[in-house]
C-alpha cells in the first residue's frame, strides 16, 4: 500500500455540521466528508482492492466508493486530519492477511488424561447410585 499515493487520491468536501453549536454551526462548514474511489485507485494492487471490497462491503457504496466523515472538532483542518487518520487505519486493518489455521492432533498424553478424567467421573456417578440388593 502506497500511503502518499492513496492520500492524493482522496476527495474532500466540507459540509455544515449537525447538532448544537449555536451560530457557529449555521455559518461554518467544519464537517469533512472523505471519498475514496476503490475501483479506480492506482495506489492499490488488484489483490488489495479485492480484499478491501470483500472486507469493507458493508461500508462501500454501489459504485465502490468508501465514504467517511468527521465532525468531532470545530476546526475543519483538524477534522480533515482525523478523517485521514481514520481512513488509513481502516485500510491498514483490512489489508492484514489472516494466518492460515493449521490442523492439529491432540497429543497422546492429552488423550489419556481426558479418558482418565472421564473414567473418574463415570465411577463417581456409579458410586452415587443405590446399591443393588440381589
Amino acid at each position: 500500500m502506497n500511503r502518499e499515493g492513496i492520500i492524493q487520491e482522496l476527495k474532500f468536501k466540507a459540509v455544515r455540521s449537525s447538532g448544537a453549536g449555536g451560530q457557529n454551526v449555521n455559518k461554518v462548514s467544519s464537517k469533512v466528508e472523505l471519498t475514496f474511489d476503490l475501483e479506480n485507485s492506482n495506489a492499490l494492487t488488484e489483490l488489495e482492492k479485492y480484499r478491501l471490497r470483500k472486507k469493507l462491503s458493508s461500508k462501500l457504496s454501489k459504485e465502490n466508493l468508501l465514504l467517511m466523515q468527521c465532525e468531532e472538532t470545530r476546526s475543519q483542518h483538524k477534522n480533515k486530519e482525523l478523517v485521514i487518520q481514520k481512513f488509513l487505519e481502516t485500510i491498514q486493518v483490512n489489508l492484514i492477511v489472516p494466518k492460515r489455521r493449521r490442523k492439529t492432533k491432540p497429543t497422546r498424553s492429552a488423550i489419556e488424561k481426558r479418558l482418565k478424567s472421564k473414567k473418574r467421573a463415570a465411577l463417581k456417578k456409579i458410586n452415587r447410585s443405590k446399591p443393588k440388593l440381589d
